[in-house]
C-alpha cells in the first residue's frame, strides 16, 4: 500500500501546519511513481480544500494515521 502524505499549511495561518494522509492505494490508483511526480489524486485533493497550501509531500509504503505532526 501506498500512501501521500501531505504536509499542509493554513492560508489563514501560513505557520499552522499538519501532517494529512490525501490518499492511500486502498482508495485510489497510486503507484510509487506517480506519488513522486506529485500524483494527480494530491491536485485533486488540493482542489477540494482552497483553505490550505501544499508545503511539501512524501509517499510512504504502509499504513499512517494521519494526524498532525
Amino acid at each position: 500500500m501506498i500512501a501521500i502524505i501531505a504536509v499542509l499549511c493554513s492560508l489563514s495561518s501560513p505557520a499552522n501546519c499538519h501532517e494529512q494522509t490525501v490518499t492511500t492505494s486502498d482508495f485510489a490508483d497510486v503507484s510509487m511513481l506517480s506519488c513522486l511526480m506529485g500524483a494527480p489524486q494530491l491536485a485533486d485533493w488540493m482542489n477540494q480544500h482552497p483553505t490550505e497550501r501544499l508545503a511539501a509531500w512524501r509517499c510512504v509504503f504502509g499504513k499512517k494515521d494521519g494526524r498532525g505532526a
